[in-house]
């Protein structure tokens, strides 16, 4: 098993866990993954400060608005707001593949991980 099917396999469980999707998409998971390149594999990097008003900022401004396109600051803010909710506050650890999957599905912009 390679370290990224391994690192897939742990937002996986994160996902049908903490989120309680029974089904997620593996593929759309994998993709995220790939595209985040050797970050995955830092503990600081691979994780979100969901507390921190900068690291949150920081996904607001790189991957919703840049990569999926949102230019709604309100809306990005409010889908950060649902998907951080959604994860658990009180989990310290939160991916940011997680992350970025579940926002990804929330806009319905999967078709630019194909």
């Amino acid at each position: 098993m390679s370290k990224l099917d391994e690192k897939v396999g742990q937002y996986i469980d994160d996902v049908r866990s903490k989120i309680g999707e029974d089904n997620p998409d593996v593929d759309l998971i994998r993709k995220i993954a790939a595209s985040m390149g050797p970050s995955i594999y830092n503990a600081d990097a691979e994780t979100v400060a969901a507390s921190s008003e900068s690291e949150v900022e920081t996904v607001k401004k790189n991957f919703v608005m840049k990569k999926l396109g949102v230019t709604d600051e309100e809306k990005a803010d409010d889908a950060i707001n649902q998907v951080l909710e959604k994860y658990g506050k009180s989990n310290r650890n939160k991916y940011r593949v997680v992350i970025y999957y579940l926002l990804t599905k929330y806009f319905g912009k999967e078709s630019l991980y194909n």
